[in-house]
């Protein structure tokens, strides 16, 4: 019994794992949310995990806020994993590994246990990323980006009249600022995902398959001029076949 822990820019996601796979229990909390209050209430009554494996994106001081609470409830102190250079099949492109976000390469890493690779995989967030995995498992490297919606808030505090008074819809062409303001930013970050995903065709020897995970993978989906598919969870289902391939 695990439990698996994802910190992301926005939310932590959890799960706990029946070996060797399979959620028994699964949740989410905001960072702006009572982080103390919203776990003890989810997490109580769970069975005690043999262990507790995390991945973060996030600053020490929320790490050691959830590590605290995971020793509180259940005795456990939280095993942190940072980005390697090679593990599960995946050979990380970065000449200094650690500095891939780690998030990057557990959603490589269950892409290729999946059987999925080629692919590029597009993680649509608070940032936007995208990563090319070859068959073999060689991570050929990648691109960072504002995801739509810190495009959107980016622009909006860098001008004095782009001042929308209402939220924007996605349309092809805008007639009013807040569907510009919108339509401009998500269809730019479909754009990107698309150039990525055909570039990087090039270099795989082949149309790879175009995989999307994060918050705002499903509003991005329909944007999509290539074939594409949604990755639920692929930071936790990478975690997972990191924890039993040890």
């Amino acid at each position: 019994m695990r439990l698996l822990l994802d910190l992301g820019n926005t939310r932590l996601k959890w799960a706990l794992q029946a070996q060797p796979d399979g959620w028994l229990a699964r949740g989410a909390v905001d960072w702006q949310e009572d982080l103390a209050t919203t776990l003890t209430s989810a997490w109580t009554g769970l069975p005690r995990p043999e262990q507790v494996i995390a991945a973060s994106v996030v600053d020490a001081a929320r790490e050691a806020r959830v590590a605290a609470i995971a020793e509180r409830l259940f005795a456990r102190t939280p095993t942190w994993l940072r980005t390697p250079a090679h593990a599960c099949g995946v050979r990380n492109a970065y000449a200094e590994p650690q500095r891939l976000g780690v998030d990057r390469f557990l959603a490589m890493v269950a892409a290729h246990a999946d059987g999925r690779a080629p692919c590029v995989l597009a993680g649509v967030g608070t940032a936007l990323t995208l990563d090319a995995l070859a068959a073999d498992g060689r991570h050929l490297g990648g691109l960072i980006a504002p995801g739509p919606r810190l495009m959107q808030q980016s622009l909006l505090d860098a001008t004095a009249r782009v001042r929308p008074e209402r939220p924007g819809e996605i349309v092809e062409l805008a007639d009013n600022t807040a569907d510009a303001v919108a339509s401009g930013c998500w269809q730019a970050a479909a754009a990107l995902v698309e150039r990525f995903a055909t570039r990087s065709a090039v270099r795989l020897g082949a149309m790879p398959a175009l995989i999307l995970g994060g918050g705002d993978a499903a509003p991005l989906l329909p944007l999509l001029s290539l074939p594409a598919g949604l990755s639920q969870d692929g930071v936790l289902r990478g975690l997972a076949v990191w924890a039993n391939a040890q």
